[in-house]
C-alpha cells in the first residue's frame, strides 16, 4: 500500500482520535483508579503508605511482614454524566469554503455506565510475602449517536484491559518494607468513527479499528513505619502496548469508493508511568490522617504509531500531571471504621488538542466510605464518590484524508459541560 492510500484509510479525523482510548474517566484521562474500596473511601489519599492487599496496586511493599493469607474482591459501579456540545464546528469539503458539521448538536451522557471488578490474594511467611492482584485500570465504553456532531471524531469505542500483578515483598528490618512485581496487561479495543463522503448530500462512510495484545510493565515500592508515622514511595512503569488487528473502511462512494476494504494493521501507544508518595499519621488511637500525591508520566502518550502497511504516527502530545489527595480514617470501635477524603486531579489533555473522544478536564473527587468487621477474619468495605469535572473546550482541529487531494479539514469548536460521575463500590476482605 502506498503512502497516499494509507492516508486515505487512516485520516486525521479517524484513528488519531480512535486510538485515544478515553472519555470522562475518574482519575486522569483513561486511567481508572478504583482498585480498592478502602482506598476510595478516603479518596485514595493513603494507599502507598498503608499495609495489606488493598494497597498492593499502589505499592507492592504493602504486603511485606504479613502472616498467613488474605484475599479481597470488589466491584465499582461507575455512572458518568455530561454534555458534549457543538459550538460551531465547520467541515471544509474539497471545493467548498466550509459548512456547519450538522447532526445532533448536543450529545448527552456519551460515556456508558460500567462495572469495574478487581481483587487480590496474598500470603505472608513472616518477613516474605507473595501476592497476586487482578485489576482493570483502563476500561470504558463511549457511544455517540450516528447523527452526533462528533461522529467524525468518534461514534462507539470499547476498551477493556486486564492487569495481572504478581508481587513479592520483603520486610528488611522492623518497619522497613520493600516490594516489586510485574504488570502483565491485556488490552482489547474496538474503535470507530464516521468518514465524510465528498458531498454533504451523501451518507457517511465508516472506519473501525479492532485489536488486542499482551504487554508487560513493572512496579516497585518501599515503606517506612515508625511510631505513628508511615511513609510509602512507589513507582509503576509505563507500558508500551501493541495491538494487532485490522482496519475496516466501508460506505465510501464516488472517487473514495476504492478505499472500502479491510486490512491487517498494528498500533502502538504507551500508558503513563506513576510516581507515588504517601504519608499516614496516626493522630490518636482512633484518627489517622492521610496524604498522597501522584506524578503521572502522561507524556509517554505522545503519539499513536501505526505500523505497516500504514506506517504513520499521529501526535497526541499529552502532558505530565499531578494529583493530590487528603483524607481521614476514624475508628469508631475495633469493628467499625469510617473514612472521607478529597482528591484533585489535573487532565493531561491540552487546550487546542482536546477532542470529543477524550472530553477530559480537571476534576475534584469527594469520597466517603466505611469498613465493618463481621468477624476477626471477614470485613465488608463500602464507598461512594462524587466527581465533578470542570467545563472545558473540545477544540482539536483534524482532517479526513489528510495529505491527499481530497483532504477535508474539520474545524472543531465544541465544549464539555455539566460533567460529573458517581461511583459506588462494595468489597470484602477475608483472612485465612
Amino acid at each position: 500500500m502506498n503512502t497516499s492510500m494509507g492516508r486515505l484509510l487512516v485520516s486525521g479525523a479517524s484513528l488519531a482520535t480512535a486510538m485515544s482510548l478515553a472519555g470522562t474517566a475518574h482519575a486522569q484521562a483513561f486511567y481508572l483508579q478504583e482498585q480498592s474500596v478502602r482506598g476510595q473511601g478516603r479518596a485514595f489519599s493513603g494507599e502507598a503508605a498503608d499495609t495489606g492487599i488493598e494497597s498492593i496496586w499502589w505499592n507492592p511493599a504493602s504486603i511485606a511482614g504479613t502472616q498467613g493469607g488474605e484475599a479481597s474482591l470488589h466491584a465499582s459501579a461507575i455512572l458518568p454524566r455530561g454534555k458534549v456540545s457543538d459550538d460551531g464546528t465547520i467541515i471544509v469539503r474539497p471545493g467548498t469554503t466550509g459548512e456547519p458539521i450538522g447532526g445532533n448538536a448536543v450529545s448527552k451522557d456519551p460515556i456508558n455506565n460500567g462495572v469495574l471488578p478487581s481483587g487480590a490474594i496474598a500470603y505472608g511467611f513472616g518477613k516474605v510475602a507473595v501476592g497476586l492482584a487482578i485489576s482493570a485500570p483502563y476500561n470504558f465504553t463511549t457511544d455517540y449517536d450516528d447523527d452526533s456532531w462528533a461522529r467524525y471524531t468518534a461514534d462507539k469505542t470499547e476498551l477493556r484491559t486486564f492487569d495481572i500483578q504478581p508481587t513479592v515483598a520483603v520486610e528488611l528490618a522492623p518497619g522497613i518494607n520493600v516490594g516489586g512485581g510485574l504488570n502483565i496487561e491485556y488490552a482489547k479495543a474496538s474503535l470507530g468513527n464516521a468518514l465524510p463522503n465528498l458531498s454533504s448530500a451523501l451518507p457517511d462512510g465508516h472506519q473501525e479499528l479492532k485489536g488486542n495484545g499482551w504487554d508487560i510493565g513493572w512496579s516497585v515500592g518501599a515503606q517506612l513505619h515508625r511510631g505513628p508515622v508511615s511513609v510509602g514511595l512507589a513507582y509503576k512503569s509505563a507500558i508500551k502496548h501493541k495491538l494487532d488487528g485490522s482496519v475496516t473502511v466501508e460506505g465510501l462512494v464516488g472517487p473514495l469508493a476504492a478505499q472500502n476494504r479491510s486490512i491487517d494493521a498494528t498500533a502502538t501507544f504507551s500508558t503513563p508511568w506513576q510516581a507515588i508518595g504517601s504519608i499516614r499519621f496516626r493522630a490518636t488511637d482512633q484518627l489517622t490522617l492521610n496524604f498522597q500525591t501522584v506524578r503521572y508520566g502522561w507524556s509517554e502518550f505522545d503519539a499513536i504509531r501505526l505500523g505497516a502497511p500504514l506506517n504513520t504516527a499521529i501526535p497526541e502530545n499529552y502532558r505530565d500531571t499531578w494529583s493530590f489527595a487528603g483524607g481521614v480514617d476514624y475508628m469508631i470501635d475495633p469493628q467499625w471504621t469510617v473514612r472521607a477524603g478529597v482528591q484533585y486531579g489535573q487532565t493531561p489533555t491540552r487546550d487546542g488538542e482536546r477532542d470529543a473522544r477524550v472530553p477530559d478536564s480537571d476534576r475534584l473527587n469527594f469520597s466517603a466510605g466505611t469498613s465493618y468487621a463481621l468477624s476477626d477474619r471477614f470485613t465488608i468495605d463500602a464507598a461512594a464518590s462524587y466527581i465533578s469535572f470542570e467545563d472545558t473546550t473540545i477544540d482539536r482541529t483534524t482532517a479526513a484524508y489528510a495529505g491527499t487531494a481530497v483532504q477535508t479539514p474539520i474545524l472543531v469548536d465544541g465544549s464539555l459541560t455539566d460533567a460529573s460521575a458517581l461511583v459506588f463500590s462494595l468489597g470484602a476482605r477475608m483472612k485465612f
